[in-house]
């Protein structure tokens, strides 16, 4: 959103180039996080709120928030399936209800609630469980027929002569979207607010270490010392880690996504959709944003396969057949980073100063304040936060995954 097509009403934001300094990297700092994102951001609020602890810089190779915090579709939900999983993103959740509030600062962030539609009888069989299971775990959810998805969404086509009828959906009415700039815009300021330097045009190009201990970044700025180092890079975090020799089982991807041009409201909640992999939203000005799948190869582009595109069309267009109007306004793709399990990665490394978040595929928009705060924890702590301790790398060698592949429907 631009500052000139805010809703009615609105309350428009500074314009972000006055919301936070431009300074240069001191000599050294006690943390230092690499990825100027929504989870580095995040990250350093709460180390300033919660722990008080402001000496600290934020490093960002491009500008700020400019990655996949500027190439996501702001969709925040906690209906997942395993407690694990459920646990961090209904804390990410209620984060979100209180955020504005929290950083002063307007985030748009809008409950409209999300469907998740099932199409076979197994879907349903899928649903009802995780419906169940997220009851247990004291997250708002509901099973919902045909009848009741047409009044939730009028537009969803519920007919049962189409290839993927709809046999009926989860319904969680708390799920919503926020603004994504405004978010980054919000977490910047209030860190700057602290005293926390955040440095954009700052790449980090190797490290310095002290057998095992990181003691420094070396960065397209200079080195800068660190007593800590929170790496918050995503899709690139593979890149980071190989410079000091630790695997990690991440993959990169390419994941796109598009908006329509500006449209009437016509949407008035999220659809999501397994079988067909589509899932639509309609943002605040009132263009059509839909995402896809992942395109199956691996890469560092932010672009993709138009293939995807036009299946992800093809689908959309028959769930909602008023599209089919539509004017496409723009594509784009992030760079997503995937474990073998589709949960993420947090907590230490084999360096003892060195703590790691990555790995969260196509849902770290949604969990942005919740990781936020439990890496900070961690951090200050030097102990993995209770809802991140099931997240850590030692997980692919003891085997205790958390393993969500389609467990919440379309994993974003």
């Amino acid at each position: 959103m631009t500052l000139d097509t805010a809703p009615p009403g609105a309350q428009l934001p500074e314009h972000p180039e006055f919301l936070w300094r431009t300074p240069e990297p001191k000599k050294s700092y006690d943390v230092v996080i690499v990825g100027g994102g929504g989870h580095g951001l995040a990250t350093a609020h709460y180390l300033a709120k919660n722990h008080g602890i402001t000496d600290v810089a934020v490093l960002e190779r491009g500008w700020l928030a400019g990655g996949n915090m500027a190439r996501n579709t702001t969709l925040i939900r906690s209906n997942y399936l395993w407690d694990e999983s459920a646990r961090i993103y209904e804390h990410a959740l209620r984060l979100w209800e209180g955020l504005e509030d929290d950083l002063d600062y307007p985030i748009l962030f809008k409950q409209c609630g999300v469907l998740n539609l099932a199409h076979t009888l197994q879907d349903v069989r899928d649903s009802v469980r995780r419906v169940e299971a997220n009851k247990l775990n004291g997250i708002d959810a509901h099973w919902v027929d045909p009848d009741e998805v047409k009044k939730l969404c009028p537009i969803v086509n519920v007919s049962n002569d189409i290839r993927y009828p709809v046999l009926g959906a989860t319904y969680q009415p708390r799920a919503g979207i926020a603004k994504h700039d405004y978010v980054a815009w919000g977490f910047a300021r209030r860190a700057d607010q602290a005293g926390i330097d955040i440095i954009q045009n700052c790449e980090v190009t190797g490290f310095l270490t002290d057998g095992d201990r990181v003691t420094g970044v070396r960065t397209t700025q200079g080195d800068v010392g660190a007593g800590r180092v929170a790496l918050c890079a995503a899709g690139h975090t593979s890149t980071l880690t190989d410079m000091l020799g630790i695997r990690t089982p991440l993959q990169s991807h390419p994941l796109q996504a598009l908006v329509s041009e500006l449209l009437e409201p016509v949407h008035p909640t999220i659809v999501m959709s397994n079988a067909v992999h589509v899932y639509v939203s309609q943002a605040h000005k009132g263009e059509l944003v839909m995402g896809a799948g992942v395109d199956s190869y691996n890469g560092y582009g932010q672009r993709g396969a138009f293939h995807v595109i036009e299946r992800q069309m093809a689908a959309a267009v028959e769930l909602f057949p008023v599209f089919a109007r539509a004017h496409l306004l723009r594509t784009w793709a992030g760079i997503v980073d995937v474990c073998p399990d589709a949960s993420p990665i947090v907590g230490r490394t084999p360096y003892e100063n060195l703590y790691l978040n990555a790995g969260w595929g196509t849902g770290g928009f949604k969990a942005t304040p919740g990781i936020g705060w439990c890496l900070a924890d961690t951090i200050a702590h030097d102990e993995p936060h209770e809802f991140v301790a099931p997240f850590g790398l030692d997980r692919f060698v003891t085997g205790a995954l958390v393993d969500e592949h389609g467990a919440a429907g379309v994993a974003h």
